[in-house]
């Protein structure tokens, strides 16, 4: 799985902080789209969002049919709904593109990221990191004795919350994989 946080200008938000930036009248909104796994096929989706303005939190892409060459973009973007709605139409156009699906309006679905946190660990500062990550179900992937690295699974609310709790404690590196999602039901 790939991620990838792209900046075009028109929002100062990272694919690190996914949380509502409360902007008047955008929108959060989780797009699945089935592509071609074929070269330059990525590009032109990305070019679509940087040739527009437009912004994406969050880029994850994985081949999923292997005999039949298709990959699944998912990407988390902001904004109108009527811009959402251009989106969605423009991605339609591009020609490897099979289909395109705005999770967010489609029904309930379900949104999943890894992150792993490099966090200081001395001391009280060590008991700490360990107690916040018991909470959160992180689980310890390296340990020196300066260090942890930990890692979590969940919905990016739940990553946003623990490096907060662990940004005090001596946060020194992170890395977030961005978001998968899935339609829940049938």
């Amino acid at each position: 799985m790939m991620a990838l946080k792209l900046d075009s200008g028109a929002s100062s938000h990272s694919a690190y902080d996914l949380r509502d930036p409360n902007l008047q009248g955008e929108e959060r909104h989780t797009l699945a789209v089935m592509v071609e796994n074929e070269p330059g096929v990525l590009a032109r989706v990305i070019g679509l969002f940087s040739g527009r303005g437009y912004n994406i939190d969050s880029l994850t892409v994985a081949e999923v049919d292997h005999t039949g060459h298709t990959s699944r973009i998912t990407m988390v973007t902001r904004g109108t709904p009527a811009v959402i709605e251009q989106i969605k139409a423009q991605l339609g156009r591009i020609v490897p593109v099979h289909d395109v699906h705005d999770l967010t309006v489609e029904g309930p679905s379900v949104e999943r990221e890894l992150g792993l946190y490099k966090v200081q660990g001395q001391g009280e500062r060590r008991v700490e990191a360990l107690r916040i990550a018991e909470i959160f179900r992180a689980k310890v992937v390296d340990s020196t004795l300066e260090s942890f690295v930990f890692e979590v699974t969940g919905a990016p609310e739940k990553l946003d919350a623990f490096a907060d709790l662990v940004r005090p404690l001596g946060l020194m590196d992170m890395a977030r994989t961005g978001v998968a999602a899935l339609r829940r039901g049938a």
